[in-house]
Parts: C-alpha cells; sequence; structure tokens
C-alpha cells in the first residue's frame, strides 16, 4: 500500500493498488491484452505462493521455538459479507412466536390439519414429467395427481377446497424441461411460485435407494429472515408433523444464497464386528425366500432380542456401529420467484413479495 502525502501537509492518503483488469483496459489490442493479463497474473501467483512459503517458514520457526504460530486468515466469502437484513429473525423472538401462532400455518403445526396435497402439472406433459411426479408421489404422504385437463387454476383450487385438500401443486414444463412450481394453501393461501432448476430423478442418482412408507422427517436449514420463515412453513406443511423416525428418511430444504437445494435421504446404520463389516437394516420391504414363516408377536420378540444384544454389544465395545447416508432422491434446486397473499391470481393478486430480476443493488444482501 503507497501511502501520497496531502497538500495541507500533515495526513498522507492511501493509494488503492490497481487490480490487474485496471492495469490492462488500457490496451485496445485485443491479442495484447490478453498475453499482458495472462503475464500479471501468473506473476501475482508466482509472488502468493512466495508469501506462502516464507509464512510457513515463519510458523515452523515458531513452533520449534515454542511459540504459537500466526494465526490463519479467513477468507471473504459471500456468506461471511452478508448484509444483514432488517427483517432478520433472532431466536426466541416474541413477536415472529406470537405472529406464527396466529398464522394460516398453525393449525398444521398444532397437529390439528393432516396434510392432503393434490398434484397437476401444465397441459400435454412429458414423459419427463410422469417420471418425476412418480418420484414426488413416493415421497409426499397423502398427496394424488389429477390429470390438467385444460382447467383453470381457480377451478381446480375450488374443486380441491370442496374435498378437503390442503394444497395443490403445479408443475410446469417447457420443452421437456421441469422449469416451475407452483404451491397453494388452501383454502386461503398464501400462494409460492418457484423456479426449478438443476433437476435429477431417482433413476438417475448413483446407488439410490427406495423410499419406504413412513413418514419423513424434515429439515429446514438456513431460513433466517421473516420471509424465510414464511416460505419454509409453508414448504413444511406439505409433509405431516408427526414423522415415522422408524423409517430413517429425512427431507431436507436448504437455504443458500436464496437457493433452495431440495434432497432425501435414509441413514443407515452399520455395526463392524470382528474386523468384518455388517450392514442391516437398509429399509427393503422385500424377504428373503428362505426365512421362515413367523407370527407377529414371534417376530416382534425375535426383533426386540437383536436390538437389545447389539445395544449389549455396542455398550461394551464389542462392536463399532457407523451411520451413513444413501440418497433416495429426486434432487433438485428452487428459487423464489414470488409470494401471493392468496390463492393464485397473477392479474389482481396482493403479493407478499416479488422478485426483480437483474435489479438488485448488491449480491450479498438475501431475502431468505
Amino acid at each position: 500500500m503507497v501511502k501520497r502525502a496531502d497538500k495541507s501537509g500533515d495526513k498522507p492518503e492511501p493509494r488503492v493498488e490497481k487490480s490487474i483488469g485496471d492495469q490492462t483496459s488500457y490496451i485496445k489490442n485485443k491479442q495484447r491484452r490478453s498475453e499482458v493479463l495472462s503475464k500479471l497474473k501468473t506473476k501475482k501467483k508466482q509472488l502468493k505462493r512466495v508469501e506462502k512459503d516464507k509464512q510457513a517458514q515463519k510458523d515452523a520457526k515458531a513452533i520449534e521455538l515454542g511459540d504459537l504460530p500466526a494465526p490463519k486468515k479467513i477468507p471473504r466469502t459471500i456468506e461471511n459479507t452478508r448484509e444483514r437484513d432488517a427483517t432478520t429473525v433472532e431466536a426466541g423472538d416474541d413477536e415472529v412466536e406470537a405472529d406464527e401462532a396466529e398464522d394460516e400455518f398453525a393449525d398444521h403445526f398444532n397437529g390439528l390439519v393432516t396434510p392432503k396435497v393434490l398434484m397437476t402439472t401444465s397441459d400435454h406433459p412429458s414423459a419427463i414429467m410422469f417420471h418425476f411426479l412418480e418420484d414426488m408421489l413416493r415421497m409426499i404422504p397423502n398427496a394424488t395427481y389429477y390429470k390438467r385437463g385444460g382447467y383453470e387454476l381457480k377451478k381446480i383450487c375450488d374443486y380441491a377446497s370442496g374435498r378437503d385438500f390442503t394444497h395443490v401443486v403445479i408443475f410446469n414444463e417447457n420443452r421437456k424441461l421441469i422449469n416451475g412450481m407452483v404451491v397453494i394453501y388452501l383454502p386461503y393461501g398464501p400462494t409460492a411460485h418457484f423456479r426449478i432448476s438443476n433437476m435429477v430423478l431417482s433413476k438417475k442418482i448413483k446407488n439410490h435407494g427406495k423410499p419406504t412408507r413412513h413418514r419423513p422427517e424434515l429439515i429446514l436449514n438456513n431460513f433466517t429472515t421473516r420471509l424465510g420463515h414464511r416460505v419454509g412453513r409453508l414448504l413444511a406443511t406439505m409433509w405431516p408433523h408427526n414423522p415415522e423416525f422408524r423409517g430413517r428418511r429425512a427431507v431436507t430444504f436448504h437455504n443458500q444464497r436464496d437457493f433452495i437445494f431440495f434432497r432425501h435421504h435414509r441413514y443407515i446404520f452399520e455395526t463392524r464386528e470382528d474386523g468384518k463389516e455388517r450392514k442391516e437394516h437398509k429399509g427393503h420391504l422385500a424377504k428373503e425366500a428362505d426365512e421362515p414363516r413367523l407370527t407377529k408377536d414371534a417376530k416382534n420378540k425375535l426383533k426386540s432380542k437383536k436390538i437389545k444384544k447389539e445395544v449389549k454389544d455396542a455398550a461394551a465395545g464389542k462392536v463399532s456401529v457407523s451411520a451413513r447416508l444413501q440418497e433416495l432422491g429426486p434432487r433438485f434446486c428452487l428459487r423464489l420467484q414470488s409470494l401471493n397473499r392468496g390463492t393464485f391470481n397473477s392479474k389482481s393478486g396482493e403479493f407478499e413479495w416479488i422478485r426483480n430480476n437483474g435489479k438488485s443493488v448488491t449480491r450479498k444482501k438475501f431475502v431468505l
């Protein structure tokens, strides 16, 4: 950093070093500019490596003398330089808890409503859409597919409300690419419109598993603002609020930089005994052909004896128990486009939030 004396004579002004781009921007010839740019980048990498080697030698010398090495520098990322939003929710916020206790989703989280989801698509869906719907119907309990049949969304919502459905989910497709999802909470909203990207079907995932019929656990991660809380609660209402932990299924919505990553896993426990690895409890519903037929009570007794034996062996240190994840699929990424206060109405609806693409002031400000 070079300092330049002020004309008044007292305080020097710091002069910011020019970036590599600024040093080459005056060169009009593109080929010459790229050559100079590559040379400057190479020189910068060499200087960085020399500084790194010097610092490593200093740290090694400090350790030999019994001193502590210099603390490592924390890299600057978009996450740790994020601009704090005014609506960020702190843990134990009484105002937010009071609002969520009286919002549209309160009955669901109090266990008074059982989710019932109606799924449909845009007109003329392709085969890829039906493969995706098959994965979604396996994943969401109490979900039913209805053919669109050219009906308007308003009529579909009226039909679903009259048959005790709690949600209407519409998937949009363009040129055999699933690119949108609309989630409508019945009977009075809200309605969320998401863009879908990076969708991978279950059958395309390597070593994927087959989901059981148990109700999954739901994990909502990194929804920190008021809008994020509202979107997270809307997504959570599609699954029952009383998961069956025996099935070891987990559905995850992970928010990062306003992109919501969806994953569906099963966690598997493995035991290791006498140096051999034994895998158990994979959740397969198929029975072995040579397994003797037992009554239900006998099976429960046998299962409880096995579990007790495994717990005793693990406590005594005879076996080691580890856990791993097996992805079930599908996987995709969601990006919130708008949140409507009522049911779907693109013309006269009241929007709580709508995305302004290309008009964001800074990349370090996130809304969820």
